[in-house]
This record gives structure tokens, C-alpha cells and sequence, in this order.
């Protein structure tokens, strides 16, 4: 990163940079896509230029900051290559949380570096006025009040420079990744969706384009709209580890868990590769995921047995690297051995699983949460209520941090892990009222991009909670209403088929079995009791 007081300063320091990193690109032949962003440096500079704003688009952070240092070293009058360092600090827009201080600190300083030594077009001008509405007085306005000032200013930009591309794809990206997850109209996505797929029509080798569209469709209701996108974009540029990850976005939201798989080995082996160590965690959480609704358990055991070597080269410290941060990282962290454990029902793993404290709450949360509902299944009413307190406490500190989004979905974990502590206690009413409230607030949320999911969706819970209460017609509802939104999601497959067995409807019963056995095609032999089930009931009809 520039930094510094004086000009003559940095641009020497500058030109050392750009030296290595065109010799680091040309040494690779970088396949990252095909991206133009006119400007008014030189030719040199352009040709950097363009390459720093398709390691953006890929969200390769550090490197874009690199690229972006080179353009400063072929001309040091190409003042707009600050608007690209100070997006790059800002990191990936869909992370999860609150930026931190140092990118903050230093995304204010380009922009201000940006000002000092200019722009020479008013259209250049307005791009670096519009990145520093991200930073502007972030010790006292909240960053969602930036984040909706800067997509306004990115609005006017688009609106004033209607041929310029780039501004309608960053306008476009800045709308899908402001918006409220609570507005189910999916308004401003679909805003976002419809500027995105028409310059994808003119423009099919873009990177910024693909991955945008991916992610603004990345919602249950939407997610359709964004496989041809998906289907493309690690064939755009498969030089970007993340550009390999995305697509099983939206594989995941549509079932196609194989698709997932490979896009995630790919994924993980590239940002392992780059020594983007958040990266490979986010890859392999994705990864297990689908390995664990397909019953491939041997192949999801392997990647929780690899985490402690992973762990050892993950540093918290990068702030900036691939599209993952430290927050990325922490959360694969303990959300794949609570998935590993919760989505093979095995309570007693549940139960031993370590704790660990984090700078990022909300992800130490997923571990209470795993623990509370194990120790809730095996009867412990006293181990998972203190499970229940530790995730109020947490949700309580989030929201001192405002960090209201993760508040909460902690909240929702509290509840649900209320709800079954209850039910271990024998107040059955209660309960059913607790996970039907943790029910209802599910569904007025929507997942961050950091997860491929909820670790137990909670109408998933609340129909498993309804089997145990001897509702099975009831239970069917709940768990059909957890596969419209998570498709192909084994155990709300297996939900269904045996809540539907016990209700006396064999035709819905045995759909749902068959449907088990189609996910599960590529199973462990012997698998997990959900398909040796799905086959005994198949077999007898």
C-alpha cells in the first residue's frame, strides 16, 4: 500500500512495485477475464489499469493493489488508479460485519492521495468522489450510512455516463450489496439484476459482470436467474481463486451438489496456491457442505481432519489478501466441525466441541449454538441452556458493536437452542412457541454470502421438533417450507419423507425417499441410516 506525506516519496516507491508486478504478470499469462476501464493515463498506465480492475472485479485485493501501484509507476498523473486502491481496501462488499479500523484508515488515505494528485477528467473526479463517501468521517457516521451514500453517488455516475460500462457494473454491485436483507421484494436486486445481465449480453467475457450477477441472485427466490453466470464465470477467469468458488453459490442454492464439489476443490486448491488461506477455508466450508447433504461423510471427515493444518497457516492479521479476511477464515473455522457434527446428528460431538473466542463473535456463536442443541438432544436441559446464555450474551455484545445484522442471526440460533432446551426440560407448549418465533424470524432475514447456509435451518428444527411431539402432518409442512428455500437439503428430504410416512401419505412418502436416494447417489456404502431407510421403504413398495 502508498502511504505517506510526501508525493516525490511515493511515487518512487511506486515505480519499484510496478516493476514487480508486471514481471509477476507476465511470468503467469493471467487469465482474468477481459475488462476495459478508459482513463486519461497513459498507454502504459491503461494497460496495468485494465488488468487492476479485473483482479477487482475477481475481488483479489492485494494483488488489484499491486496492479493498480503499477499504474502509478508508468504514470504518475494517473490519479483515478487511487479510486481503484481505495475500493480494493474496502475489501469484498459482501463480507460479513463491520470494516476494520486499518481498512478504513487506509481507504481514506487514497481517496485523499487520490485528491492530491488528481484526476484529469471531471468523470474520474466523480469516481474518486463517490469511493470516498466510503470512508468519509467513519469515527462518527455508521457504515451502513456510507455504504447507501456511496451507492447514491455510484447512481449519479452511471446516470451521468450512461455509455460508460463500468460505472453501470459498480452502480449495479453497490445496489445488490446494499440492501436490506429484510426486503423479500428483492427490489434493488433486482435493479442490480437487470443492468448486469443486459451489459452481460454485450460484454460475456467479463469478469465483474458474471460474478456480480451471482451474487445478486444469490437469494432462494432468484438464485435461477444467475446459473448461466455461475456456469461461466470460472471459465472467464480461472487465473482468480475466487471466480473458481462462486459459481456453487449458486450451486448451492439450487441442490446441484456435485457442481459445488468440484467448483470448490478447484477453488480451494487456487487460494491455497496464491496463499489465500481465508479463501481455501470459505472454499472448504462450502465444500463439506455439499459433501454433507449428499451422505459422502468419509470425503466431509477429511476436510474437518485437514483444518488444523490449514489453521496453522491462516493469519488473522491480513486484513487484505483474496476475497476472504479474517472474519471469512474464523467462521469456517467453527462452522465446519459444527456441520459435521450437527448434520450427522451425532450430539455427543456436538457437545465436545472446542470453544474459542474470536474478534468476530458471531462466529464463536455457531459453536454454542452446536453445543446447546447437542446437549438439548441428549437430554442435558442444564448444559444447553447455558448454551442458550452464552448466545444471548453474544448477541447482546453484537449489538452493542452494531452489528445488528448478526445480532440477529444469533438470535435466531438463542432462540432455537431455547426452544429444544425447553422441550428436554418437558414444556412441550413452550417450546413449540420458542422455535416457532426462531421459525419466524429465519424468515425475515436472509444468509450472509460467508455461509452456504443456516448449520440447522430453523423450520427444519421446528418440523423435526413437531416428529418428536407426534405431529408428523404438521412436520411436513415445516420441513416442505425448509426445501423451498435450501433444495435438495438432506435432512428436510428425509424430514418430508418420513414425516409424510408417518401421516399415512405413502405417494408424498416415497417421493421424498426416492428424492433421498438422488441426492445421495454417490453415498457412503454403508451410508448414513436416512438412505439405508429411503432404500428399505423403495424396496417395499
Amino acid at each position: 500500500m502508498v502511504r505517506g506525506k510526501l508525493i516525490a516519496a511515493i511515487l518512487l516507491t511506486l515505480v519499484a512495485s510496478s516493476s514487480r508486478a508486471q514481471e509477476h504478470q507476465h511470468e503467469k499469462g493471467e487469465k482474468l477475464g477481459v475488462v476495459h476501464f478508459a482513463t486519461s493515463c497513459n498507454a502504459e498506465a491503461q494497460k496495468e489499469f485494465d488488468r487492476a480492475v479485473a483482479l477487482l472485479h475477481s475481488f483479489q485485493f492485494s494483488r488489484a493493489i499491486g496492479g493498480f501501484n503499477a499504474a502509478l509507476g508508468e504514470d504518475a498523473t494517473c490519479g483515478i488508479a487511487y479510486w481503484g486502491i481505495a475500493l480494493s481496501d474496502w475489501s469484498n462488499p459482501f463480507a460479513p460485519g463491520m470494516k476494520d479500523k486499518s481498512q478504513l484508515q487506509a481507504g481514506r488515505a487514497s481517496a485523499e492521495s487520490g485528491k492530491t494528485v488528481g484526476a484529469k477528467t471531471e468523470r474520474e473526479r466523480a469516481y474518486l468522489a463517490a469511493v470516498g463517501k466510503l470512508y468519509s468521517d467513519f469515527e462518527s457516521t455508521p457504515q451502513r450510512a456510507r455504504l447507501i451514500a456511496y451507492r447514491d453517488a455510484m447512481r449519479e455516475v452511471a446516470a451521468k455516463y450512461p455509455e460508460d460500462h463500468e460505472a453501470q457494473i459498480f452502480y449495479a454491485l453497490a445496489l445488490a450489496a446494499s440492501e436490506d436483507p429484510a426486503d423479500k421484494t428483492y427490489a434493488d436486486r433486482l435493479k442490480a439484476g437487470a443492468i448486469l445481465d443486459k451489459l452481460f449480453e454485450e460484454e460475456p467475457t467479463h469478469p465483474g459482470l458474471a460474478h456480480y450477477i451471482i451474487h445478486t441472485y444469490d437469494v432462494p427466490a432468484l438464485a435461477g436467474r444467475g446459473l448461466v453466470a455461475a456456469r461461466r464465470y470460472s471459465e472467464i477467469a480461472p487465473d482468480a481463486p475466487h471466480a473458481l468458488h462462486m459459481p456453487s453459490h449458486t450451486f448451492t442454492r439450487m441442490g446441484y451438489w456435485q457442481e459445488s464439489i468440484d467448483s470448490n476443490i478447484a477453488a480451494a486448491a487456487a487460494a491455497r496456491r496464491e496463499g489465500q488461506t481465508a479463501e481455501e477455508l470459505h472454499a472448504s466450508d462450502y465444500e463439506i457442505y455439499a459433501y454433507l447433504q449428499t451422505g459422502q461423510d468419509e470425503a466431509a471427515g477429511r476436510i474437518l481432519n485437514s483444518l488444523p493444518e490449514i489453521a496453522s497457516r491462516f493469519d488473522p492479521k491480513v486484513v487484505l489478501s483474496g476475497a476472504g479476511g479474517p472474519s471469512v477464515g474464523y467462521f469456517a473455522l467453527a462452522a465446519i466441525p459444527a456441520r459435521y457434527a450437527l448434520e450427522r446428528q451425532d450430539w455427543k460431538q456436538a457437545v465436545q466441541l472446542a470453544l474459542r473466542e474470536t474478534p468476530f463473535p458471531y462466529t464463536d456463536a455457531m459453536t454454542w449454538f452446536a453445543r446447546g442443541l447437542g446437549a438439548a438432544r441428549l437430554g442435558q436441559a442444564a448444559a444447553a441452556n447455558e448454551s442458550a446464555t452464552a448466545l444471548q450474551q453474544i448477541r447482546e455484545r453484537l449489538l452493542k458493536a452494531n452489528e445488528n445484522y448478526w445480532a440477529r442471526q444469533v438470535e435466531i440460533q438463542e432462540f432455537a437452542v431455547g426452544a429444544w432446551a425447553t422441550l428436554a426440560a418437558g414444556k412441550k407448549e413452550e417450546a413449540l412457541r420458542q422455535m416457532k418465533s426462531a421459525a419466524e424470524l429465519e424468515d425475515g432475514t436472509e444468509k450472509s454470502a460467508v455461509t452456504p447456509g443456516p448449520l440447522a435451518p430453523a423450520r427444519e428444527l421446528l418440523g423435526e421438533m413437531l416428529l418428536e411431539m407426534n405431529e408428523p402432518a404438521q412436520a411436513l409442512e415445516q420441513f416442505e417450507a425448509t426445501l423451498k428455500k435450501e433444495p435438495g437439503r438432506l435432512r428436510s428430504l428425509y424430514g418430508a419423507a418420513h414425516a409424510a410416512q408417518l401421516s399415512g401419505s405413502r405417494d408424498t412418502s416415497q417421493r421424498y425417499f426416492r428424492d433421498v436416494l438422488k441426492v445421495c447417489a454417490h453415498a457412503d456404502k454403508p451410508g448414513r441410516s436416512e438412505v439405508l431407510e429411503a432404500e428399505r421403504a423403495i424396496l417395499q413398495n
